[in-house]
């Protein structure tokens, strides 16, 4: 029990509001994980979940892929999270895709403290 003790009182395990983004600068550890969340109703946080687990998909269903890659466009609903095998899904990778859909939705993306000069290395909205 002394190791599971010890565990818990390492801050990497801390979910604590307070703890300090001390993560590298462009994810939800570091600075760009500082931002708060603006303009987003709990629907659209649900949307952002079912694009970013299909974005996750890899090569499992493909098609899920492609459709979640057109944001608001998409034709998928919460009946879609009932086709993927959670099982083969990366957690960190939802994760990460979850916080780009909403800074998408936020008019953010990427919110990075590289600013503009990284937005060609990733999709736009509507392509």
């Amino acid at each position: 029990m002394d190791k599971l003790e010890d565990a818990f009182r390492d801050p990497a395990c801390d979910m604590r509001r307070d703890r300090p983004y001390d993560g590298q600068p462009w994810t939800d550890s570091g600075v760009r994980g500082r931002t708060e969340i603006k303009g987003i109703t709990f629907r659209d946080l649900r949307d952002c979940f079912v694009r970013a687990a299909c974005l996750s998909i890899g090569d499992q269903n493909p098609a899920l892929y492609v459709e979640a890659e057109k944001g608001e466009k998409a034709k998928l609903n919460t009946d879609t999270l009932y086709e993927i095998d959670w099982n083969k899904l990366d957690p960190g990778a939802v994760a990460q895709n979850l916080s780009c859909e909403v800074e998408r939705l936020m008019g953010i993306f990427p919110n990075t403290p590289f600013g503009d000069s990284m937005k060609a290395t990733f999709r736009e909205e509507g392509e």
